[in-house]
């Protein structure tokens, strides 16, 4: 049986690292705040982000769980993979952060029925080429480094993708005055900045 504080911790990586991808100004979040700051269908849209996060975090953690058995040898390449494409995220961070810019939702009219909000919000992250890389790619692979608490880590991105997209779409007529400040996506993007760069640096290492 594996100690509960280990499961924890890689519960809290997974969460933390999760967030870290997730909470950046893009296309789907900005989707799920527009419907958030209208009230038109928030519930269903949380849950079609929430429900494919978690399928892609899953063939994520599944997928690249039968690579490494098969071949050990991947995983070094995998964590120089990931530590490049942590530090090219970092630095992308990095720069919103000189160059901070106020969040606006996207323009023109609400979607008129649910099949038309589901199928926009399923497009926004399906048809997204870095959910792929973020969520299959990366996270999967570094869930291999909690070896036998993959499935804890997984939760705890999916822990991190619930809270986000729930707060996002609920809270945001609260959050509509904060984000409309450039300032506040300065802190925010330096912080995450911070936490990809300090993960490729890890990565790095233990490819070394």
């Amino acid at each position: 049986m594996l100690p509960a504080s280990s499961a924890l911790l890689a519960a809290a990586s997974g969460l933390g690292l999760g967030l870290s991808l997730i909470v950046a100004i893009g296309s789907q979040n900005a989707f799920v705040l527009r419907q958030g700051l209208r009230a038109q269908r928030v519930g269903v849209v949380v849950l079609v982000c929430v429900l494919s996060d978690v399928l892609l975090i899953a063939a994520g953690v599944a997928g690249a769980g039968a690579v490494v058995g098969a071949h050990p040898g991947v995983l070094d390449g995998v964590r120089l993979a990931g530590a490049a494409f942590l530090s090219a995220y970092g630095l992308l961070a990095a720069r919103r952060a000189l160059r901070p810019q106020a969040l606006r939702a996207q323009e023109g009219a609400a979607p008129g029925s649910l099949a038309a909000t589901v199928g926009t919000a399923l497009a926004l992250t399906w048809l997204n080429p870095h959910v792929y890389l973020d969520t299959v790619v990366l996270l999967g692979s570094i869930a291999q480094g909690h070896p036998g608490r993959q499935w804890w880590f997984a939760a705890g991105a999916a822990l991190a993708s619930t809270a986000w997209f729930a707060a996002l779409g609920y809270g945001a007529a609260l959050l509509r005055p904060l984000f409309a400040r450039p300032g506040a996506w300065r802190v925010l993007d330096a912080g995450i900045a911070v936490v990809m760069l300090a993960l490729a640096a890890s990565l790095l290492a233990a490819a070394l």
